[in-house]
């Protein structure tokens, strides 16, 4: 438990998140609601340095992302944005690559990511969402790219939405920078799940009690399975989910699973889960 306390101390200097934990269970939170949330030069840097330590803490099985106020995201900052107005282009590239960066971090992290998204979302913070591995949306919330409205583009954040919604959806709604309920985000498989402000939290954690059930190396083995069949060649994704499996088979946490449903009882980490709360 120390070191679990240790851990989450070292986060205290962040001034754009904050970042808590309960047991084996990170919340993650975006602090700037004077600005609904919105990303600065600041807010990137701390999302990634987060997101890249939680990665490799042992302790946290599970992380929960979220908005502080009313709003979840509303994407890039004014300030920020009017900082760039006077940059070059290769001072826009570093930029950019900082963002992606950050959405890459937020993507590959090893652990189940849940959006708990608690109101607006815009452009980045749509990416946010596109980023999380299930995300539950209050069904007051309103969603949009507005980046063409701007004469800009949601370039950085494609990468991400794209595969979610897939090329219809993303045509439409990026070209004409509408906004969108968060029914119409269930229906086209941005977000998992549309409920009430009341009952947010119930859900969330709900789906943090399953989540918990699942061995910890497998579900962040899971999600590179996924994205490796998704992007691969056909021989080349062959090779690599043959070779998944047989790792899966063969490491401790496959062992204790197989051995334990055998003998009709809870594998060890559910058992280790509980503890830790």
């Amino acid at each position: 438990m120390e070191q679990h306390t240790t851990f989450i101390t070292k986060f205290m200097k962040f001034t754009t998140i904050t970042l808590n934990s309960e047991g084996p269970v990170a919340s993650v939170t975006l602090s700037r609601p004077e600005v609904h949330n919105a990303f600065n030069a600041a807010m990137v840097a701390e999302l990634r340095e987060c997101f890249a330590a939680l990665a490799d803490e042992d302790s946290i099985r599970t992380v929960v992302l979220t908005g502080s106020g009313n709003s979840f995201c509303a994407g890039a900052d004014l300030n920020w944005m009017q900082a760039s107005l006077s940059w070059t282009r290769e001072q826009n590239i570093a930029d950019a690559k900082e963002l992606a960066a950050m959405f890459e971090t937020i993507w590959t992290l090893p652990k189940p990511l849940i959006g708990r998204i608690n109101g607006r979302a815009l452009g980045g913070g749509v990416g946010l969402i596109a980023c999380c591995d299930i995300a539950i949306a209050i069904d007051t919330a309103r969603l949009g790219f507005s980046e063409v409205k701007l004469g800009l583009i949601p370039a950085v954040i494609s990468q991400y939405v794209v595969p979610k919604i897939g090329l219809s959806q993303a045509r439409a709604l990026f070209i004409s920078g509408e906004r969108f309920t968060a029914e119409r985000a269930f229906e086209i498989n941005l977000v998992h799940a549309v409920t009430t402000e009341e009952e947010l939290d119930t859900t969330v954690n709900s789906i943090v009690k399953r989540l918990l059930s699942s061995a910890p190396k497998a579900s962040g083995a899971t999600k590179r399975l996924i994205d490796a069949v998704w992007s691969l060649e056909r021989e080349a994704g062959q090779r690599y989910v043959i070779e998944a499996i047989a790792d899966a088979r063969t490491s401790a946490e496959g062992q204790e699973g197989l051995r334990a449903f055998l003998e009709k009882r809870e594998p060890k980490w559910i058992e280790e889960s509980r503890g830790r709360g």
